[in-house]
């Protein structure tokens, strides 16, 4: 039983809400002495539309620079949380869209499970789970594990 997961991939928006599935990922990693895998990935899009809050001078450089950040610190905060149960942190900051690219990281690095949240920024913007955690639950070959904030 010790050997049911060996990788486990912690998908991290940064947000608040990911804090509970962080705990989770780690004592799930601690059990099953798995190596834990963080990744954050930049969703870039900028809509100019009438409806959008963003100001026409934010460039794709600068919006790509603060979710580089953004990123940076969402996985060390993980890597931080990881080390104090004596854990090591591999970390990804992936460009494109999230779902996608989790899914895509976690087939080519052949994780055995996959936690996040089910309440994060996009969720919500859009006021429902289906964003990128019902994506990732709908497409993924391998077992996903939501947490509830």
């Amino acid at each position: 039983m010790r050997n049911l997961y060996k990788k486990i991939l912690i998908a991290t928006d940064g947000s608040e809400y990911i804090k509970k599935a962080v705990t989770h990922a780690i004592e799930f990693a601690k059990l099953y002495k798995a190596e834990l895998h963080a990744v954050y990935v930049m969703d870039i899009k900028i809509d100019y539309g009438p409806k959008s809050y963003l100001s026409t001078d934010i460039s794709t450089e600068g919006m790509e620079n603060f979710l580089r950040y953004e990123g940076e610190e969402a996985t060390k905060h993980i890597e931080e949380q990881a080390a104090k149960e004596g854990l090591i942190v591999k970390k990804w900051i992936l460009k494109g869209h999230p779902a996608e690219e989790i899914l895509k990281l976690a087939d080519e690095q052949s994780v055995d499970l996959i936690v996040m949240g089910t309440l994060g920024r996009s969720a919500i913007e859009k006021f429902v789970l289906g964003s990128v955690a019902d994506k990732v639950i709908r497409n993924s070959r391998m077992p996903v594990l939501t947490v509830r904030r």
